[in-house]
């Protein structure tokens, strides 16, 4: 019987060791996942926090980039009497016509205006300045009856 009384003890401490190691190994990887958690929430929340900050400066400089682009005009340094141009804003920004103001338009601008640090054309604007380069500008006219009903009659040029 002390043999068996011996196997029973031992396993009864080995069911103890595996149950008790079961438990501290389950304790290390809750602790281990809590603080992998608590790091990812806080990459997270630094992460946020900068697309937020990041979201800010670009909506300034979109902001600003528009204000800039509607107020050259107005700059000592613009070379254009700021009483011939017309704001369009997009795809180009202003169309100038010098001359206009002593009725006398020379000739038509097609001006663009860049601020900041992307000072380049859109596929558009490339586009645009192409086709203006080709000669591929023509003039056009709608006339509406009394009726209201619109006839469009191309005028050569």
């Amino acid at each position: 019987m002390e043999t068996a009384a011996v196997i029973a003890i031992i396993a009864v401490i080995a069911i103890l060791i595996i149950v008790l190691s079961i438990y501290i190994i389950r304790i290390m990887y809750a602790r281990r996942f809590r603080d992998w958690q608590n790091e990812a929430i806080l990459q997270w929340q630094e992460e946020t926090e900068q697309a937020r900050k990041s979201a800010v400066q670009q909506s300034r400089a979109v902001l600003g980039g528009k204000f800039t682009e509607q107020m050259v005009p107005y700059f000592p340094d613009f070379k254009y009497d700021p009483t011939e141009v017309r704001f369009i804003g997009s795809p180009v920004d202003m169309i100038v016509f010098p001359g206009l103001a002593a009725g006398n338009p020379e000739e038509i601008v097609i001006l663009e205006v860049k601020t900041g640090q992307n000072v380049h054309l859109t596929p558009q604007q490339v586009k645009i300045r192409q086709l203006i380069e080709e000669g591929m500008v023509r003039w056009d006219e709608i006339h509406r009856t009394e009726e209201g009903e619109g006839e469009q009659e191309e005028i050569p040029g």
